[in-house]
């Protein structure tokens, strides 16, 4: 096996983690999280560490991939997940209306994005928008469709983008 799929993955105190034939649920203080069975794969509770093993005929390739996904359960029930955008460009803010994210993006009308369950959004200033939730594919997949309202264009670099992101721009265009 991998040095991924070798390496334990501690406990925590106030998680509860139960394994089955049908797969691996956790529970803590953000939340549950449930994984489906993995081929080949087994997940036994040693004395509050958790160690990923093969099944007898299984195939090698699933263990590392349950090892990380069951970490990253870990970590979304004790602290979560968080992603950050930023919106960049003149006029171009972001508001919540309840559970609704109004976003006005240089369109003719405001986009209003609704927050799946698991997920807050917030927003701490007018050109930052905060995705937060346990569940680390849901956060990043809710803050993908985000910055697909408007992504970055290459020209002016205005749009929305993940804090951090650099976008090369080009060089524009001359008659």
């Amino acid at each position: 096996m991998s040095r991924i799929a070798n390496a334990p993955i501690a406990l925590p105190k106030g998680v509860e983690f139960k394994s089955d034939a049908e797969g691996v649920v956790v529970k803590g203080p953000k939340g549950t999280l449930s994984l489906h069975a993995l081929p080949g794969v087994s997940v036994e509770n040693q004395d509050g560490t958790l160690r990923v093993g093969m099944v007898e005929g299984g195939e090698v390739k699933y263990a590392g991939t349950a090892r990380a996904l069951i970490a990253n359960m870990i970590h979304g029930v004790t602290t979560g997940f968080e992603r950050k955008l930023e919106l960049v460009g003149v006029g171009y803010r972001a508001s919540m209306q309840g559970k609704s994210l109004n976003l006005s993006v240089g369109y003719s009308h405001p986009v209003l994005f609704e927050a799946p369950d698991g997920i807050t959004i917030e927003t701490p200033s007018q050109t930052e928008v905060l995705v937060k939730g346990a569940d680390k594919q849901r956060v990043g997949q809710v803050a993908a469709k985000i910055r697909s309202v408007r992504p970055p264009e290459p020209y002016k670099g205005k749009g929305v983008r993940y804090a951090g992101e650099r976008i090369s721009l080009k060089e524009a265009k001359k008659a």
